[in-house]
């Protein structure tokens, strides 16, 4: 069930088809940010089916976890298998956004970053 919980953020974050919505400020506590980026919850639903979609989420390009087709998952990154039980949402939240606050050499891009200095770095449809 935790797993679905963090599934539901990253619903949260995807824009389907629009046009990119200026970035919003968040508030990032320790290693956290606490509060829904969009001011609602996310849809659990929604967001196990963009990550387990390769073509939609680029996820499992890089993580492994417990998603369709196995041997199309990546093994670059962590595996994702539990993570809502070792990460809380807001943990998993700034992961997401923006890793390059908790590890500055990640590979993983940022989703939600606002920081003028290092700009887009993925499609203004992430």
């Amino acid at each position: 069930m935790k797993m679905m919980a963090a599934l539901a953020l990253l619903s949260g974050l995807a824009v389907s088809g629009a046009a990119a919505e200026p970035l919003l400020p968040y508030t990032v506590q320790g290693d956290a940010i606490p509060m829904p980026l969009t001011g609602r919850p996310g849809d659990p639903a929604r967001g196990a089916a963009l990550i387990a979609d390769r073509h939609k989420s680029l996820c499992v390009l890089c993580h492994p976890g417990p998603f369709p087709d196995p041997h199309l998952q990546g093994n670059l990154s962590p595996d994702l298998s539990g993570v809502g039980a070792r990460l809380t949402e807001g943990q998993i939240r700034l992961r997401i956004v923006d890793m390059k606050r908790i590890n500055p050499a990640t590979i993983m891009p940022s989703y939600y970053r606002v920081d003028a200095d290092e700009g887009r770095r993925v499609a203004a449809s992430w």
